[in-house]
């Protein structure tokens, strides 16, 4: 039983939604998402993230987030937003209007950060449907 279609970008308490997710539940969300370690390691690339930025899942886990698949998330309005929180041990939960760059034209998105401190994974969800 499949319960992801009732899961949406902007619901409360998505960070704990997804990390109790089975890859195959997330690959059917209409949003990307990402995540990855408090070292930055991506464990999670969703189908739907896959297909529309072009990287395959392969290609992309285990690679560092800000540095090696999107580098143009490695400044203060995405990055220094999860260090910070790291930092602070706070949770982050923040929606961005945000333009992404690295290998495609530029492409307008709304990006959502989830930081947990009770969680192992951090996330970035993409959401292209602007």
């Amino acid at each position: 039983m499949i319960v992801t279609p009732s899961i949406n970008f902007t619901q409360p308490g998505l960070a704990r939604l997804l990390d109790g997710m089975e890859p195959h539940e997330l690959d059917e969300l209409a949003f990307g998402v990402i995540g990855f370690d408090d070292d930055t390691g991506v464990k999670i690339y969703n189908r739907t993230e896959a297909t529309l930025a072009g990287l395959s899942v392969s290609n992309v886990l285990g690679q560092r987030f800000f540095t090696n698949v999107a580098p143009c998330m490695n400044n203060f309005m995405v990055a220094q937003r999860f260090e910070d929180a790291h930092r602070l041990g706070h949770e982050l939960d923040a929606t961005i209007d945000y333009v992404l760059t690295l290998r495609m034209r530029p492409t307008k998105v709304k990006l959502r950060l989830l930081s947990h401190p009770g969680l192992a994974l951090n996330f970035v969800l993409v959401d292209r449907s602007r």
